[in-house]
C-alpha cells in the first residue's frame, strides 16, 4: 500500500429539500384545506477515526466528497426524507486543517472519534405550517436552505511510542526490520527509506509501536534531501532513538547534524527524550567502538549504547529502554490531561 500523509479535499453537505404547496381536496372529507409537508433536512459530512487504517492514499484518487440532499415535501402532510449522511474514515493521528492550511479544525488521535464537518441544510417549511385562523389557505412554501461547501486539508501524523531518527544509512530500517515484523526496503545506498514506516515490537509480552522516518541531512528543514515534511510523524512519539552509523567518518558530527535539524524544525522535537545509539558495531573493532562511542558521549552528554541491527546485538535491551522511557512519557501526558481537565471544571463552576 502506499504511503500518503497529506491530502486536500472539497466537502459539501447536503442541500434541504422544498416545502410543498397542497390542498386536502378528497371527497366526503369534512375539512379539507393546507397539506403540504416540509422538505428534508440534507445530510451531513462527518469524519471518523478507525484504528485499522496508516495512510490517506485513499484520497488521492477521490478528493470530492457530497452528501445527499434532503426530499421535497409532499402532500398530505408528508415531509421529505433526509439526506443520508457521508462518513470519511481516516487513520488515527490525523489533523484536519481550513484551506489556507494555517487554521487546526480538528485533531482525531484516538479510535472512535467522530466530529461534523458541515451540516445539512434545513428543509423548507410546506404551506401547512403557514395555516392560521387568518390566512386558512396559504400558498406559501420554503426552499431549502443550502448545505456547506469547502475546501480542507487533511494531514497524517503517525502516532507511535518511539521514533526511529538519524542520516540515511544509519541503519533506521534494519533495526525496525530486526526488532518487528515490518519489512521496510533496505538497501545499501542513501534515502532508501522515501516514506515513514510503522511497526510493533513485543516486550515482556506489551506491544511497542515504532515509527521510521527518511533519513535527514543539514539543510533538511530547508528542503534539502527529503527535507524536514516527515518530521511532523515523531511529534506523538513519547521517544526518540537516535542511530549513528559507527562506519561514519565522525559519529560525533552525524549526531550533530541531526540535532540541529531537530532544533531548526521546532515543535519542540529537541526537547524529547533521547536515546543514543552506536549502530553497525558489528563491523567495527572493540578500539574503534570505544573510540566512537566516547566521542558521542562527549558530543550527547548521555549514555550510548552499542547495537547491531544484522547481528542483533543489543536490541532486546533498546527495545526494553524505549518501551520504559514511552510508558513514562504516556503517564506524564496522561497525567497533564487530567490536570487540565480538572480545572476547565473548575473555571466553568466559577
Amino acid at each position: 500500500m502506499k504511503f500518503l500523509d497529506q491530502q486536500k479535499i472539497y466537502i459539501k453537505s447536503g442541500d434541504g429539500g422544498a416545502g410543498c404547496v397542497g390542498f386536502r381536496r378528497e371527497k366526503y372529507v369534512e375539512y379539507g384545506g393546507p397539506d403540504g409537508g416540509d422538505g428534508g433536512r440534507g445530510g451531513d459530512i462527518i469524519v471518523e477515526c478507525v484504528a485499522n487504517l496508516n495512510t490517506l492514499i485513499d484520497f488521492r484518487y477521490q478528493q470530492h466528497f457530497k452528501a445527499e440532499r434532503g426530499q421535497h415535501g409532499q402532500g398530505k402532510n408528508r415531509s421529505g426524507k433526509g439526506g443520508e449522511d457521508c462518513l470519511l474514515t481516516v487513520p488515527v493521528g490525523t489533523q484536519i486543517f481550513d484551506e489556507d492550511g494555517n487554521e487546526l479544525i480538528a485533531d482525531l488521535t484516538r479510535p472512535g472519534q467522530k466530529i461534523t464537518l458541515a451540516r445539512g441544510g434545513d428543509g423548507g417549511f410546506g404551506n401547512a405550517h403557514y395555516k392560521s385562523a387568518t390566512n386558512q389557505a396559504p400558498r406559501r412554501a420554503d426552499n431549502g436552505w443550502p448545505g456547506e461547501e469547502l475546501w480542507l486539508w487533511l494531514r497524517l501524523k503517525l502516532i507511535a511510542d518511539a521514533g526511529l531518527i538519524g542520516l540515511p544509512n544509519a541503519g533506521k530500517s534494519t533495526f525496525l526490520s530486526a526488532v518487528t515484523r515490518a519489512r521496510p526496503k533496505i538497501a545499501d545506498y542513501p534515502f532508501t527509506t522515501l516514506h515513514p514506516n510503522l511497526g510493533v515490537g513485543y516486550v515482556d509480552g506489551d506491544e511497542i509501536i515504532l515509527a521510521d522516518i527518511p533519513g535527514l541531512i543539514k539543510g533538511a528543514h530547508e528542503g534539502a534531501g527529503l527535507g524536514d515534511r516527515f518530521l511532523g510523524h515523531i511529534e506523538r512519539c513519547g521517544v526518540l532513538l537516535h542511530l549513528i552509523d559507527g562506519t561514519h567518518d565522525d559519529p560525533a558530527k552525524a549526531y550533530r547534524t541531526v540535532r540541529n535539524e531537530l532544533r531548526d524544525y521546532g515543535a519542540a522535537l529537541d526537547q524529547k527524550n533521547e536515546l543514543v545509539a552506536l549502530n553497525k558495531c558489528d563491523a567495527l573493532k572493540d578500539e574503534l567502538i570505544h573510540d566512537a562511542k566516547f566521542a558521542l558521549e562527549k558530543e550527547s552528554g548521555k549514555p550510548v549504547a552499542t547495537i547491531s541491527g544484522i547481528a542483533g546485538t543489543g536490541l532486546s535491551q533498546m527495545l526494553r529502554k524505549l518501551k520504559t522511557e514511552a510508558d513514562a512519557w504516556r503517564a506524564r501526558e496522561a497525567e497533564k490531561e487530567v490536570e487540565k481537565n480538572a480545572t476547565q471544571v473548575e473555571e466553568s463552576a466559577l
